[in-house]
């Protein structure tokens, strides 16, 4: 349960702000672009800062640098909630996700520290039970604590909730990394050990597959408030309701795959996820140019493309993660960086995409379907470099 919460920072950090997206324009007086830099900024800083959590996490242990990745988001989280001004906020929030990110890098390489790579797999979709659940109450409790006590107690509650885990790891989280696995923080071997990753192929291929998969997530989730509050009249409240129930969907997705489907190779699993994000992201993509189906037809091809997440992403990561034991920190970290890094980059696209309606959405969740299919056609067809069945 842990493990899972400091998964779970992420969607926590996102997703509970998402129905407050359109008042904030009003509060502070911006563009729709302005506000959505929020966003966009939080996932660079959630990209990048995983970067360097990975040489940390083999040097220092697992435990050491969560406790100040977490101090770090407490104090961002109630600084995010005194802002002023949507400059401060955005600023605020690149804070937050350089102490959020240290809980993601640290729960994976603690999954590959304790499991050998025939289970990483089934505990990463475990841990998508726990990750799920955010999306579901994240919303729907920042929407209720929207009307009740206004947005900036919407950071005040993040900010507890990163103190309880906090609490958490200090009395219930063991240390887990191996003593003979210890690395120096020198430069050439940081970017030696980097290289590694970057050469193998199959590491390469799953994770920028599990990027796209979560860039076109990501651009679903930049762009459902705009679109079904501003667009389709959707409350606030109401919003938490749809957005949650396509939360169940990928919890959904990763108890098949964690339970039902243990035993059919990650690799054919996770290329059927694709091919239907696939078709998914091309179906929305048609749907919304042609204006047609209203917004059930809308609904629907987002529900499975966002619900084939949790296939992908606990099967990618068993992938990436199985042959690179020794260097789990780094592994997990760079994982991170190209699933938050193209996030990030999807979420830019969509604000340079000029359009008052859902057709910027649709465009960056179709490209995204296509790269990714094509990726895993190109790289993880054939496994490269592993010799573990997972």
């Amino acid at each position: 349960m842990l493990l899972g919460a400091l998964t779970a920072f992420a969607p926590l950090s996102i997703d509970m702000y998402l129905p407050a997206l359109p008042l904030l324009e009003q509060v502070f007086r911006a563009t729709t672009a302005e506000v959505q830099r929020t966003l966009v900024t939080f996932l660079i800083g959630f990209a990048l800062a995983q970067l360097l959590y990975g040489p940390l996490a083999d040097r220092f242990g697992r435990k050491r640098p969560l406790y100040g990745s977490l101090a770090l988001f407490v104090a961002a989280s109630v600084a995010c909630g005194a802002s002023n001004s949507v400059g401060w906020l955005t600023a605020f929030r690149l804070l937050q996700a350089i102490g959020a990110c240290g809980g993601q890098v640290m729960a994976r390489a603690m999954v590959r520290d304790l499991f050998e790579p025939t289970e990483t797999r089934r505990v990463f979709s475990m841990l998508f039970l726990v990750l799920g659940v955010s999306p579901i109450a994240a919303p729907l409790a920042g929407g209720y604590i929207l009307l009740w006590f206004g947005w900036r107690a919407i950071f005040w509650l993040q900010a507890i909730i990163g103190l309880a885990c906090l609490v958490g790891i200090h009395f219930r989280l063991p240390e887990t990394m191996h003593p003979g696995t210890v690395h120096r923080l020198e430069p050439r071997k940081i970017l030696a050990n980097y290289g590694t990753l970057a050469r193998d192929r199959t590491f390469l291929g799953t994770a920028l597959v599990c990027g796209f998969a979560a860039s076109g997530m990501f651009g679903y989730i930049a762009s459902a408030p705009f679109v079904f509050i501003n667009l389709y009249g959707v409350s606030p409240q109401h919003f938490g309701w749809l957005f949650g129930f396509i939360a169940v969907g990928i919890i959904g997705a990763s108890q098949i795959n964690g339970r039902a489907l243990h035993g059919i190779p990650a690799e054919r699993v996770l290329r059927a996820a694709v091919a239907v994000q696939f078709v998914s992201g091309s179906a929305l993509l048609a749907v919304t140019l042609a204006q047609a189906g209203g917004f059930a037809g809308l609904y629907v091809p987002l529900y499975a493309y966002v619900a084939c997440v949790g296939f992908v992403y606990p099967c990618g990561a068993a992938l990436a993660m199985a042959t690179h034991a020794r260097i789990a920190g780094f592994a997990s970290a760079l994982l991170g960086t190209l699933q938050f890094g193209i996030a990030a980059i999807s979420t830019i696209l969509l604000g340079a995409i000029e359009s008052a309606s859902a057709r910027p959405m649709a465009i960056v969740i179709a490209v995204c379907g296509a790269c990714g299919i094509l990726i895993d056609l190109a790289f993880v067809g054939r496994r490269h470099n592993t010799s573990v069945s997972v």
